[in-house]
């Protein structure tokens, strides 16, 4: 179901901390069994954990940046809240292709789920989501059960797929590598909607307001939710945040990040 609202409160909420928890963190972890030499060098992943905290809800966060830029990050609204939380680097457009950021991407989160219990994390509790980039990066890895399959890892095991603001079609820089511009769409195999299912997790999609958002960013979510709940898919969720932009809108929508792991983590007792 669509739902359209400003969550400016929600805003205010992420700016208190859950406890007096003291944090640590453990920074450019290889996570990659590959080896050549850009593997090698990108891809990385940072930890960011409450100390002596077990069985806490892990989030692996995917950076944006157009697929092609962009570098490893563990939001401030993620800090604090009682989280580990996992902040991932892969390999960018064009020097390699996308199927090559789609697999480094399936790598992390299959590297989370065998080590989150190291850092206090809960294998049962891993939510998986980003911005842009990232957003479109969480929604292949949910639809297409393939990439995470290649490291032993159901993608159905995931407690919750929360993209910002992904690209529900052929994401506009691979379209770029094949010659084709920005605004003429395209759905293949590299694009979420080519890959809609009814059995997944619960599927949260955020974007920023129709208006105003990149290519109609807002508009390819909405077909891809309509799309999810015709296959069957009860779990899908779309939000439009008024008033926010493609860039404006990430730091509300953490609001609704946490609304969703408190409701899945509670839908569990």
């Amino acid at each position: 179901m669509m739902k359209k609202m400003i969550l400016l409160w929600l805003c205010a909420c992420l700016s208190l901390s859950l406890s007096s928890q003291e944090y640590r963190w453990a920074k450019d972890i290889a996570y990659t069994v590959k080896t050549d030499a850009y593997a090698v060098e990108r891809l990385k992943l940072d930890v960011y954990y409450p100390e002596g905290c077990t069985d806490c809800p892990v989030v692996v966060w995917f950076h944006g940046g157009g697929l092609e830029a962009g570098a490893k990050e563990v939001p401030a609204e993620l800090r604090n809240r009682g989280y580990v939380v996992v902040g991932v680097n892969y390999r960018l457009l064009p020097r390699v292709t996308v199927d090559q950021t789609i697999d480094d991407a399936a790598e992390a989160v299959a590297w989370t789920f065998r080590h989150a219990a190291e850092y206090g994390g809960s294998a049962r509790k891993v939510f998986v989501t980003g911005h842009s980039a990232g957003g479109y990066l969480s929604m292949m890895l949910c639809l297409d059960k393939s990439w995470l399959a290649r490291y032993g890892t159901d993608a159905d095991s995931v407690a919750a797929y929360v993209p910002f603001s992904g690209q529900a079609i052929t994401h506009y820089n691979v379209r770029k590598m094949q010659g084709i511009q920005p605004l003429q769409p395209t759905i293949d195999r590299f694009a979420p909607l080519y890959w809609v299912r009814p059995d997944c997790p619960p599927f949260i999609l955020i974007c920023g307001d129709r208006e105003l958002e990149l290519y109609g960013r807002y508009d390819e979510n909405q077909y891809l939710a309509r799309m999810m709940k015709l296959v069957g898919h009860r779990q899908t969720v779309l939000y439009e945040l008024d008033g926010f932009d493609h860039g404006t809108m990430v730091h509300p929508a953490f609001g609704l990040l946490e609304k969703h792991i408190r409701q899945v983590l509670e839908g569990r007792k």
